[in-house]
């Protein structure tokens, strides 16, 4: 099995820097973007336009949908170094090629506290979407109205079993086949989800909309509307993100046609696909519930009926999160392999590879110190998860803070250093206001999400059901 780096007999078939030849396509790349980018959260659209109202949400939508688009195009130029042409494998050799200094320090800090952040995050959502499911079916046998108490621990600790698994896969090269899956499960759960929200529409019950959203004093209280506006419009910026990985899956692209080029129009196929989703759930899900919008369409039980449409939805969305997982969590995993090689280069622990053979699986390539240390990896992120079921929140505010920096000022700073921008022209100065209005929006869902949080802890129960 090849996603699993079996052993083949073929010749040494090797790319300009020496590593294994990358077969990476448009297809697989576009499959990558779309897992990473499409998570659950497209689901919760609805509540965000609900609070920024059919102008300005629709405009934020389409506005920060052009804004990545375009600095994923500055980065995807920069994967080869200026000077060499030489690979840079991920974010932090991008930035130590362009512009070094104290700046790559940053970059690892953002990246890698966003990564990790994004792999708790997602134990978390994935054990909820499961919970629904045994929700939904004991709200069809005793009534909409009954309580449903459903443990979301043990759902957590079987995903992070089979995030063990998984996470055994060599590198983010053979990852191809788990995003091609995960790509149709988001498509998936949100066709039903929009699908769902047609029906309401068709059915006349539906919720009061307004130009300008929720209603201060009838749906929510002035400060309520203030927060939660940044909020939302953070969560729909934070909704296209993908830089955090976007180098990562340039790097498993082939050399020919050029990595550059085919990752741009991987990127606006990503994006744009992205975009349809995100406007038809956002919108229809916004015309369907009106300003009293959930937070999510299917967990948060906009719908009941048919409870096992609702069953299947949510089950993509689990099988969504288990191979999102592994897209993000595979740069950290390398990260920490690749600087270990280097400090021991003698430990047969570290850099020995063994040959097994695997039941069904044929001959495969075993690490003992890659087996440990990713196993250790993932049950720290499900334990965290488990103790901490609100870190979603806290994501949000990870989310803020690292939106900026990753998806923004530093394909800014490239571009200008890569194309020699000369200060004060009319490209430097949109370019440096495109920062400024960028860094406003992440401090400003910074805010809203820390108030949000201050609201989860108060809330909060340790190893307390979902009910």
């Amino acid at each position: 099995m090849k996603s699993f780096d079996t052993v083949e007999t073929a010749g040494n078939n090797f790319d300009d820097d020496g590593r294994e030849k990358r077969t990476g396509t448009f297809i697989t790349a576009s499959a990558h973007i779309i897992t990473a980018v499409i998570g659950s959260g497209v689901l919760s659209l609805a509540w965000a336009i609900a609070q920024l109202g059919w102008v300005a949400g629709t405009v934020i939508l389409v506005t920060f949908a052009v804004i990545n688009y375009f600095t994923s195009t500055m980065l995807a130029d920069c994967y080869r170094s200026p000077d060499t042409g030489i690979r840079n494998y991920n974010y932090m050799d991008v930035v130590r090629a362009y512009l070094g200094g104290w700046k790559v320090k940053l970059c690892g800090l953002a990246q890698y506290g966003s990564l990790v952040g994004i792999t708790i995050g997602y134990t978390i959502t994935a054990s909820i979407s499961l919970v629904a499911i045994g929700k939904a079916n004991c709200f069809h046998e005793k009534g909409h109205g009954a309580k449903c108490s459903v443990s979301n621990y043990p759902l957590m600790a079987a995903f992070g079993i089979v995030q063990i698994v998984l996470s055994q896969i060599h590198n983010f090269h053979k990852l191809s086949f788990l995003s091609i899956i995960a790509t149709v499960m988001s498509f998936s759960y949100a066709s039903i989800g929009i699908g769902l929200a047609l029906a309401a529409l068709a059915s006349g019950k539906v919720g009061k909309t307004d130009m300008t959203g929720t209603v201060v004093g009838l749906d929510v209280t002035a400060s309520e509307k203030i927060w939660r506006s940044f909020q939302a419009a953070g969560d729909i910026a934070f909704s296209y993100a993908f830089s955090v990985v976007l180098v990562e899956i340039q790097d498993t692209l082939r050399s020919s046609p050029p990595e550059n080029k085919v990752m741009k129009k991987a990127s606006l196929a990503g994006v744009s696909t992205t975009t349809g989703f995100y406007i038809l759930c956002g919108c229809i899900g916004y015309a369907a519930f009106g300003n009293q919008a959930p937070g999510d369409f299917l967990t948060d039980f906009g719908f009941y009926e048919p409870y096992w449409l609702i069953d299947f939805a949510n089950a993509c969305i689990a099988v969504h999160l288990i191979a999102a997982y592994q897209v993000f969590a595979q740069p950290i995993f390398l990260f920490v392999e690749k600087k270990c090689n280097k400090a021991w280069p003698e430990s047969n622990f570290i850099t020995k590879e063994h040959y097994i053979n695997i039941p069904l699986l044929g001959k495969c390539r075993i690490n003992f110190f890659r087996l440990v240390w990713r196993t250790t990896y993932v049950m720290f992120s499900t334990l965290v998860a488990m103790i901490f079921p609100f870190f979603n929140a806290i994501l949000g505010l990870i989310g803020a803070l690292t939106f900026w920096p990753l998806t923004v000022y530093f394909p800014v700073e490239m571009h200008i250093s890569q194309k020699k921008v000369k200060k004060y022209t009319m490209r430097w100065i949109g370019l440096k206001l495109l920062v400024l209005v960028c860094l406003i929006v992440s401090l400003l869902a910074a805010v809203g999400s820390i108030v949000g949080l201050i609201s989860s802890v108060k809330a909060y129960k340790p190893f307390h059901n979902l009910d």
